[in-house]
């Protein structure tokens, strides 16, 4: 995305454009899944000096605004993507970490629906799935083999 879009988009959530909103996003447009620290770096890269405290308040802004989904698996820092409103779930490595986007398996959003809705207006389903990712399985692999030699 360029910087004009990006500018567009912040405008039309009604936000200031700045240089650290701007590098933020298009931080989180090439490095989605991205936790804080990774973006406070990679901001500083594109920029220079900028604050941890200022990157906390953008991710904050852009996350209240829609522009941004924050994305808290069990046991890991909370990560952050440009991917929003499509009520897509993830994948995640117990090995490594790594996470990828799941796109909904059946269905209109919020791609399930409960058994029992308690009353409540569903309107966004949050699925993480688990397991290994294929790098630490062929590792797994690898050791298990040498293990046996």
């Amino acid at each position: 995305m360029s910087s004009t879009a990006t500018s567009t988009l912040l405008r039309d959530a009604a936000l200031r454009v700045t240089r650290p909103r701007v590098a933020v996003l298009e931080a989180l447009e090439h490095h989605p899944h991205a936790d804080t620290d990774a973006v406070v770096r990679l901001v500083r890269e594109q920029i220079g000096t900028v604050s941890t405290q200022a990157v906390y308040d953008v991710l904050r802004a852009l996350t209240a605004a829609g522009l941004v989904r924050r994305i808290e698996p069990a046991g890991s820092p909370a990560r952050f993507e440009r991917r929003v409103g499509d009520n897509h779930h993830h994948v995640v490595c117990r090995g490594c970490g790594a996470l990828a986007d799941v796109d909904c398996a059946v269905g209109e959003a919020p791609c399930l629906s409960a058994s029992n809705a308690r009353g409540f207006v569903i309107d966004e389903a949050e699925v993480t799935y688990w397991g290994t990712c294929p790098t630490c399985t062929s590792r797994e692999s690898t050791t298990q083999g040498d293990a046996l030699t």
